[in-house]
């Protein structure tokens, strides 16, 4: 089979290379890769992030058709259409066993501490698969295992409702796209953070920019701020996001695109009464609300590439350029 293949950090290391397909256990599904969405987390695999196996396979969303099974595999058939829920985990810890298998405290990601799915055929356990419909589109299969259920677990852990009022910080990108939909979704009034007009066809009530952010929220909820915020940058947004957060109010953040290191004043935390969630990707169970969830979701896909062109792809995904989702056909 053909994968995407590197035996040392850096982009330049990124080759196609024939490999053998991997073997079956008694548990194991062998997928024919279709898709594979483009994240951080694939960049800093390359580059930066200590990775077992080597040499290794990047690639951790995604999406393909049912091959082969193993002989104790229930309820998976060749031919359907499936998306990976990339988490390794141990099914057994106290955290897996409370339905938090992204924290398993035996686990992993995907692409990280196993390879990952950027080649033809991928093995996975039957735990991790979950069938999608036959009508949904690869770039939407494609997107629920990062970029849709890290923003579904978020806006669950803050228990969003119609009542809330919810600024997206950086939300044409990869996680933003879907923390405006499914908030949407949710009830709320979105307030997106961003240059992109387009993001009003995603759901958003309201589309701002970076530049005086907290007065713009001021006029548009009288007053009030938000409810609701979701950081799904860093540091970089780390003072607007609390400057746009009102009383009672409650910030999400995940991901440290543009660092991870902050000035944290105290006073103005209690003073408000506010509340900070770290967040890390989803459940199964979420994943599966997802899927149902996410049939009439959109994605806003700016480039396809194929796999021989997987870095060219992540050096687009860093880039300032960008505008929607990168893409993998395998």
């Amino acid at each position: 089979m053909k994968a995407l293949v590197f035996d040392k950090s850096g982009l330049d290391n990124l080759k196609v290379r024939e490999l053998e397909t991997p073997q079956l256990g008694p548990h194991d599904v062998l997928i024919r890769v279709v898709e594979s969405g483009v994240n951080p987390i694939d960049y800093f695999v390359v580059n930066y992030i200590p990775v077992k196996p080597m040499p290794h396979i990047p690639g951790a969303e995604i999406a393909g058709t049912v091959e082969r099974v193993g002989d104790h595999v229930k309820g998976l058939n060749p031919g359907d259409k499936v998306v990976v829920y990339n988490r390794v985990f141990d099914n057994s810890c106290d955290l897996c066993l409370a339905g938090k298998e992204m924290l398993c405290r035996n686990g992993g990601i995907m692409s990280v501490v196993t390879n990952g799915g950027w080649s033809e055929y991928f093995v996975v356990p039957d735990k991790n698969l979950f069938k999608i419909p036959e009508n949904m589109s690869w770039d939407i299969a494609a997107s629920l295992p990062v970029a849709a259920l890290t923003s579904y677990h978020a806006l669950k852990e803050l228990e969003v409702s119609p009542n809330d009022i919810v600024v997206v910080f950086g939300a044409s990108g990869n996680t933003g796209i879907f923390a405006v939909q499914l908030a949407k979704k949710f009830g709320a009034t979105v307030i997106a953070v961003s240059r992109k007009q387009w993001l009003k066809e995603f759901g958003a009530d309201h589309v701002v920019g970076y530049d005086d952010v907290s007065e713009k929220v001021k006029q548009l909820t009288d007053g009030k701020l938000a409810t609701v915020v979701i950081n799904s940058l860093g540091s970089s947004v780390w003072s607007k996001s609390l400057e746009v957060l009102g009383y009672d109010g409650k910030l999400a953040f995940f991901g440290t695109l543009t660092g991870g290191n902050i000035n944290l004043d105290l006073g103005s935390l209690y003073g408000k009464h506010v509340k900070l969630v770290g967040t890390t990707g989803g459940s199964r169970k979420e994943l599966i609300e997802l899927i149902q969830l996410c049939k009439d979701c959109k994605v806003k896909v700016w480039k396809t590439y194929k796999l021989e062109e997987g870095a060219e792809a992540l050096k687009e995904e860093m880039g300032s350029n960008r505008d929607g989702r990168i893409m993998i056909k395998i």
